[in-house]
Order: structure tokens, then C-alpha cells, then sequence
């Protein structure tokens, strides 16, 4: 998640990744004691923190030039009224644009970075929010620029081309502008649009300081009787726990607690809903799916396609969920009994450096140009790596323009290895966007973000189903495999669906409540999962804790992202040289076309089903393989 900046008024607001003795000793005395409590930042060894005096030395540095953020109005305003009067006029305000671009990337990276790094830290709190009111500033006082470039007449706008070469620089992005037309309000509405932009964001903020910052849950307990500290990070390594008991125990802990704040979170999520929905009426969209689409230049096709291809492949999941409940010998199978490994003894514990080795070797069939960035970012700390008292859960990168940033929360579990490499895949995508595309196209829109991610996880489960020589040891990466396409292709279809059907419910001016959120969760979890596993009450609250939802229709491309990224990664595995030259092409391409454009670049097609239903073929064939392995 990075921002966006492709134009003065188009700001997105969110922002969207040693030495071995003392890795060892960091490592089994840390995590050791992060068993009874999780350390503080203060006490993580700098080589695992992240570089962000690569952006800015010091606060003060960071405060200078947020004062250069806060001056740009008065810049912008200059323009106003006259972008359509010459070429190098037009000219001189998109390099403005570029200007502010590069100094909002700085600005963001560094202050949401620090405030990831202990979101209880008021400081960079309120480095955000100082933030937060300079993009409201430059957003209003850049009200003008949408309406003014489309005013411009189409004969007038090619004469600008003639007369001024450079600008061409500038044609995608100011057609890309101009195809909204229908779209754009007057001067007036777009400013008061642009002022409501940081009360827009609220409720996300809202939600990720409650989630984040606020929520604290009970302990989890094993057979026996050890607690163990329930965290968004611990969670899923403690649902992976062979020991049943304990699994339950998280399952209740964390949901038990969400129920607790069910109508907050509820009331929460249906702020955001009508946010999203309020901005696409305002811009005279049909649905808050067409407008959100539209900014990525996606076909509304392309996400129907993907539930209706799910819904059509769901027997597929079905085997799995029955194979499932019969390699675990239990009479009835739950909701916390799907993330723990089937093959008994076969756990794999993966240190940090470990996971980076196997990383690199995975990677090999990408060239060395490729291994070259890997390795820069994995010396020279472009990684976050362990979890301390108040950062962020999970993991993401941040394409920052002096290198990218990527935030873990390692565990030392294969889990935790696939996500080196998934993270590592959107930082290289961002690195070779931003040294080959000018500063207006460096940026990519998610829908492609994804398949550079999912591209890297493919190739390593490939590596290591291929070094596997151990029956017991494949069976369990396959199962892995069978989790990674549960995980992505079904459960974010499963989670697109959700976000669509509530945005509808919204448009048709029905109200989001608890419990109808609940019956809607419930009933999709039925339909995904069917009959073979027993719908917990506690699953129902599972929206409660997605932070996706407010993101507005994101995760559909988890599932289309990964869909693409099987198709290409067989095809480099298969031809090799050729294969990886189109891949890296199409990582160099930023957004200089449409997301469609760059993969059947790259060699593959997604406005069609096909890559879908090849990726739920090999899931189904993968489901019949491991059902085979564990039958000797």
C-alpha cells in the first residue's frame, strides 16, 4: 500500500514492506521471552529495524519539509484559471504535480512508517495528522485542475502537444483524466469534495486505532493450562498449533472479544460503506463497484468474473474441507481447525535468515538482475522484521522513492517465509517502477501489485516441492499450497463477495447492523465452505477484524492477482529467459497502460475466466494428489 499521487488533487490518502551469531542469540532469547510478553521497540536490535533515516535523518528534517507541503497552495493557486492558455503553462503545472508527488511520498512514508512501528507513539500520531491537513490544503486549493484540463477542447490540446514536445510526457495521464468527464464535478463541488477528504478517511483511522492500538485480548490457554499472549500477530501461528485445545482457546479469544465490540465495529464499518458510496453518487457513478474500478481502469466484468468462476469451482473446496476433516481424525471439523498442518511431525521451523537463503534460491529462474535488488534489500535494511508492543499486525511494503520499506511480524514459520518472499515481490515491483517510469507512471495500481507478490510465493513453493525429497515433508507443502489457494483464491472471493453484497445493501439504503452483518458473514461462510464443517458462531464476527473492508473493494484482487501469478510463474519456469524478460517488462511498467494491457504484456489475460479456472483446476488436482500421498 503506497501513496498515489498522479496529480495535485488526487492525493490517496492511504498508505498503502548481520550478523548470524547475533541473529541466533536475537532470535531464541527475544522470541524465547516473547512467549510471556511481547518486547518493546526499544528493545529490537537495530539491524532488524527498518532504514527510515534513508527518507529523512531527523524529525526536524521530516518538519522542514512537511513546511514545503504546506506552502504549495499558495503555488497551486497560481495556476488557477490559466491551465488552458499555453502549452508550457500545462506543462509547468504537471511538473508541479510530480513536485508534490515526490515530496508526499517522503512526507507519508516516514510518518506512517514510524507510526507503524508503535502505534501507541502520539508523536507520529500527530505527525500524521499535521500531515493529514496539508493533503486537505493541497487537495482544495488544486479544486481547479480536473475541471480546467477537461475544458480544455480536444483540437486545442494536441496543439499543445506540437508546440511543446515534453508534454507528451504527460498524454496517458491527461487522458486518463479527461475519459472521466462525466465523472467531474464543477470548481465548486470539487473543492468541497477535496475538503471532505481526512473526514472520509475516518473511519478507517478509527477503526485501525481501536483494532491496533486499543484492543487487548485474554490469553489463550493449551491442554496444559500454559496461557499463551493473544495478539494480531499470535494469532494465526497459535491456530496453527497442533494442540487443539489451545487452537479453540485463541479462536474464542479473539472473536469472543470482537462480539464484545460487535456494534462499534458494525457501526464503524457502516460509516465506511456510506463513505464509499456517498463519493461514487457524488461523482455520478452507477455503483461504488463501477467507481471504484474505474480508478484502476478494471472492467466491473473482470470482478463479477471472479465470484461467478468461485461459485463455479466450489465443489473443488468442498473435497478439500472433507479431506481435511479425515486426515485430522475429528468427528466434527471447525473453523479453528483449518489452519493447523494435516501431516502430523512434519512442522517447519524457519529462522530469519534461513527463510532469506531459501528465498534467494527460489528466486534463482529470475536472473540475476533480480537477486542483485533481492540482496540489496535484505543487507541494507529495507525490512522490519519482528513484532514489537504496539506495531502494526501483519505485513505490507511501502514503495518508498529512496528504496521500498517492507514491515514483518516473523514468526519462524514457513508462513512467515512465504511472506518474506510475497512482501519482497511488491518492493522489487516498486523499485523497478520507480527507476524506469518518470514520476507521473512509477506508481502501479494494486490489481497488478499482487501478482508480482504471489508470483514470488509461487516459485518457492515450486522450489521446494521440487528439493522435497521426504513424502512426509511434500505432503505437508502441498497442504501448504491447498492453504495458500484456500486462503487467497476462495476466502478473498469469499471476502469480495461480502464487501460487494454490504455496499449493496447500503446503495439500496438498508442499514448495517450487527447482527445482519453476522447472518450475511454467516450465510457466505456456508455457501464457501459447505456442509463439511461445523458454521461457529465466532467465525460470524470474522468482518469484525478484516481491515480490508475498509479499503474499498481490495481484495478481489488477492484472488485475480494470485489467479495470474500460477499462470505466469508456470510460464517462466517453462520457457525460461524469454518468460522472465515479458515478467520484468511488465514490472518496469508502473501504470504507463491499463492493468489488463500490462499482463497480457507479461503473458497472461484476466478479462477472461481462464487463468481462474486453470488456477481452481490445479487446486482440484492438488486436493486429489495429497489425498493420495497421505492414503500410503
Amino acid at each position: 500500500m503506497e501513496y498515489n499521487v498522479t496529480s495535485v488533487t488526487q492525493i490517496n490518502y492511504r498508505q498503502y514492506y548481520t550478523r548470524q551469531a547475533y541473529t541466533y542469540y536475537y532470535r531464541n532469547e527475544v522470541m524465547k521471552m516473547s512467549e510471556e510478553r511481547i518486547p518493546k521497540r526499544s528493545e529490537v536490535p537495530e539491524q532488524f529495524k527498518w532504514a527510515l533515516e534513508d527518507i529523512y535523518a531527523t524529525d526536524e528534517k521530516w518538519a522542514e519539509d512537511l513546511q514545503k507541503l504546506k506552502a504549495m497552495p499558495e503555488r497551486i493557486a497560481s495556476f488557477k484559471g490559466r491551465l488552458s492558455e499555453s502549452a508550457d503553462t500545462l506543462y509547468d503545472f504537471m511538473q508541479l504535480s510530480d513536485e508534490i508527488s515526490v515530496l508526499c511520498d517522503s512526507l507519508g512514508n516516514y510518518a506512517q512508517r514510524r507510526s507503524d512501528e508503535d502505534t501507541a507513539n502520539a508523536k507520529y500520531q500527530g505527525f500524521i495528522g499535521q500531515l493529514m491537513n496539508a493533503y486537505v490544503a493541497v487537495n482544495s486549493a488544486g479544486s481547479f485542475e480536473t475541471p480546467e484540463i477537461i475544458s480544455i477542447e480536444e483540437d486545442k490540446l494536441q496543439k499543445f502537444y506540437e508546440d511543446k514536445p515534453e508534454l507528451k510526457l504527460y498524454k496517458r495521464a491527461l487522458d486518463k483524466l479527461r475519459r472521466k468527464k462525466a465523472h467531474i464535478l464543477s470548481e465548486a463541488e470539487e473543492k468541497i469534495l477535496a475538503l471532505t477528504g481526512e473526514m472520509g478517511q475516518s473511519p478507517e483511522n478509527i477503526y485501525s486505532m481501536f483494532s491496533d492500538a486499543d484492543l487487548r485480548f485474554p490469553d489463550a490457554v493449551d491442554k496444559d493450562g500454559k496461557a499463551h499472549q493473544v495478539t494480531h500477530g499470535s494469532y494465526i501461528p497459535l491456530v496453527q498449533s497442533e494442540d487443539r485445545v489451545l487452537r479453540k482457546s485463541a479462536f474464542e479469544s479473539m472473536y469472543g472479544t470482537f462480539d464484545k465490540f460487535k456494534n462499534t465495529c458494525a457501526a464503524t464499518l457502516s460509516a465506511q460503506i456510506k463513505a464509499v458510496n456517498f463519493y461514487a453518487k457524488a461523482r455520478r457513478y452507477d455503483s461504488s463497484l463501477e467507481a471504484a474500478l474505474d480508478g484502476t481502469e478494471v472492467p466491473v466484468s473482470v470482478y463479477k468474473n471472479l465470484i461467478e468462476a468461485v461459485h463455479d469451482n466450489m465443489h473443488y473446496m468442498y473435497d478439500y474441507v472433507a479431506l481435511r476433516k479425515k486426515l485430522l481424525g475429528v468427528d466434527e471439523l471447525h473453523f479453528y481447525d483449518l489452519y493447523t498442518p494435516v501431516v502430523p511431525d512434519a512442522d517447519m521451523k524457519i529462522t530469519f535468515e534461513e527463510a532469506k537463503e531459501t528465498v534467494l534460491k527460489a528466486l534463482a529462474p529470475m536472473g540475476e538482475d533480480y537477486l542483485a535488488i533481492l540482496k540489496e534489500g535484505f543487507e541494507n535494511r529495507w525490512i522490519d522484521v519482528y513484532e514489537n508492543e504496539g506495531k502494526t499486525s501483519g505485513a505490507y511494503s511501502a514503495g518508498a522513492r529512496v528504496h521500498p520499506y517492507v514491515l514483518l511480524n516473523h514468526k519462524d514459520t514457513l508462513n512467515c517465509m512465504f511472506t518474506l518472499a510475497h512482501e519482497m515481490g511488491h518492493a522489487i515491483h516498486s523499485y523497478l517502477s520507480n527507476k524506469n517510469q518518470p514520476v507521473v507512471y512509477s506508481d502501479y495500481v494494486i490489481f497488478v501489485a499482487e501478482v508480482a507478490s504471489t508470483c514470488n510465493e509461487a516459485l518457492l513453493m515450486q522450489y521446494l516441492l521440487k528439493n522435497t525429497e521426504d513424502k512426509k515433508q511434500r505432503a505437508y507443502l502441498i497442504n501448504y499450497f491447498l492453504e495458500q489457494f484456500r486462503t487467497t483464491l476462495y476466502r478473498q472471493t469469499m471476502f469480495a463477495e461480502f464487501e460487494l453484497k454490504i455496499n449493496e445493501m447500503v446503495a439500496a439504503g438498508e442499514s448495517l447492523t450487527a447482527e445482519g452483518l453476522n447472518e450475511l458473514y454467516g450465510e457466505l461462510n456456508k455457501l464457501y465452505f459447505g456442509d463439511g464443517i461445523v458454521l461457529d458462531d465466532e467465525i460470524k464476527l470474522e468482518w469484525a477484524r478484516i481491515p480490508h473492508f475498509y479499503y474499498d473493494y481490495y481484495v478481489y484482487q488477492y484472488a485475480t492477482g494470485y489467479s495470474a501469478a500460477i499462470a505466469l510463474s508456470q510460464r517462466i519456469l517453462k520457457y525460461g529467459e524469454p518468460a522472465v524478460k515479458d515478467y520484468i517488462g511488465f514490472l518496469k511498467g508502473g501504470c504507463s497502460t491499463d492493468p489488463i494491457s500490462l499482463l497480457k504484456g507479461a503473458g497472461v489475460d484476466m478479462a477472461t475466466t481462464q487463468p481462474i479456472n486453470e488456477a481452481l483446476a490445479m487446486f482440484g488436482e492438488l486436493v486429489k494428489e495429497m489425498e493420495e500421498a497421505m492414503a500410503e
